[in-house]
C-alpha cells in the first residue's frame, strides 16, 4: 500500500529533527552575498562538502568581490582551491565570471535564472542556489540529495535533477522552496544515504514509500 505523502509534515519533521549540517551548508546559508554563493557553489560541483569547505575558506582569503578576483593570478587560485574536482577549470571559470561581472554587470550578480545561465559553466543547480541563498528569492536548487530523496519517498517520479526541479516547481508549495535544499541535503548526508539508508533513525520514515 502506497504511503500518503504529507509534505507539510515532512518539512516540519525535518526541521524539528535538527540534524547536524555540514560546515559548507552552514557557510553558504550565512553568506547573504550572491557573488560568494556563486563562486562557492562552483567549487562544490562534483566535490564533497568536506573538501569544498576548507577550499572555500582558502579562496576567500584571496578576495570577496568580483574586482578582487579579476586581480588574482590563476595559479594562485588553483593552489588555494586544490583538491576540489576540476580545480583548474573552476579557477579559470571564477576569474572569467568575475571579469564579466565587472565589465558587463557593474560587479552585480544578475537576479534572474535566465541571466545567470548565460555564464559559462553555470547550470540550473548553481543558478537556483544563487537566487535562493544569495537573493532569498523563491527558487528550488536540486542536487543529487534533493533528486534522490524526493523520488525515494514517492513525492515525484523523475529521471534526473532538472526534471525534479520542474516537477517540484509544479507541486511543492512555494513557502517551502527556500528550505527544501538545505533540509534534504542535510537529511541525505546524515540519514537518507544512497546505499543503506538509516530508515530506523529517519524522522520522515512514516511518509516514505522507500522507492530505491
Amino acid at each position: 500500500m502506497k504511503r500518503k505523502i504529507e509534505i507539510e509534515k515532512i518539512v516540519d519533521n525535518l526541521k524539528k529533527a535538527k540534524q547536524p549540517q555540514s560546515d559548507f551548508v552552514k557557510l553558504m546559508a550565512n553568506f547573504n552575498d550572491p557573488f560568494l554563493v556563486l563562486i562557492s557553489c562552483i567549487l562544490s560541483l562534483r566535490t564533497n562538502d568536506k573538501t569544498t569547505y576548507p577550499a572555500t575558506l582558502r579562496m576567500l582569503k584571496l578576495g570577496k568581490t568580483p574586482e578582487d578576483f579579476t586581480k588574482v593570478k590563476i595559479e594562485e587560485l588553483e593552489k588555494a582551491i586544490y583538491p576540489v574536482g576540476f580545480y583548474t577549470n573552476k579557477a579559470k571559470q571564477i576569474i572569467d565570471i568575475s571579469k564579466e561581472l565587472v565589465s558587463k554587470y557593474n560587479s552585480r550578480v544578475p537576479e534572474t535564472i535566465e541571466e545567470l545561465l548565460r555564464f559559462k559553466g553555470v547550470g540550473r543547480k548553481t543558478a537556483n542556489l544563487v537566487l535562493s541563498e544569495g537573493f532569498k528569492k523563491p527558487a528550488i536548487c536540486v542536487d543529487i540529495h534533493v533528486h534522490r530523496i524526493t523520488n525515494r519517498i514517492g513525492y515525484v517520479t523523475t529521471k534526473n535533477p532538472e526534471e525534479t526541479e520542474f516537477a517540484l516547481r509544479d507541486k511543492l508549495p512555494q513557502k517551502y522552496w527556500l528550505d527544501i535544499n538545505s533540509l534534504l541535503v542535510t537529511h541525505g548526508q546524515n540519514v537518507c544515504k544512497p546505499i543503506n539508508p538509516k530508515c530506523g533513525e529517519c524522522p520522515i520514515n512514516e511518509y516514505c514509500n522507500k522507492i530505491l
